[in-house]
């Protein structure tokens, strides 16, 4: 199995930005997708970023398109999400998943198509 551990999560103002590191350990990633998901308070977790490792075919929420970037670094194994332009509705526990039935030309986007979760980090967007 897979294991995720995600970092990078903090407290920053409207319009800056961060950037949320995914590391995986245990197997290879090779095959797999990869996702970021969020759940803020009150809200079901909802599908943020994807991109399967192996072709780096990205998919985004609406919500974010424009202003996230996920990308992955296959010499460490780790997926990152780069999130400009933030806002306060941005604010969420911010999730990594891996999917190790992905295909290789399609993003995973539901959360039961995942296999594998990291234990989620903060993110704080203030006016």
């Amino acid at each position: 199995q897979v294991q995720l551990e995600e970092s990078g999560g903090g407290s920053v103002q409207a319009g800056g930005s961060l950037r949320l590191s995914c590391a995986a350990s245990g197997r290879t990633v090779s095959n797999y997708g990869m996702g970021w998901f969020r759940q803020a308070p009150g809200k079901e977790r909802e599908f943020v970023a994807g991109i399967t490792w192996r072709n780096t075919i990205t998919s985004y929420a609406d919500s974010v398109k424009g202003r996230f970037t996920i990308s992955r670094d296959t010499s460490k194994n780790t997926v990152y999400l780069q999130m400009n332009s933030l806002e306060p509705e941005d604010t969420a526990v911010y999730y990594c998943a891996a999917d190790r039935g992905s295909l290789n030309w399609k993003v995973p986007t539901a959360q039961s198509e995942y296999d594998y979760w990291g234990r989620g980090t903060q993110v704080t967007v203030s006016s």
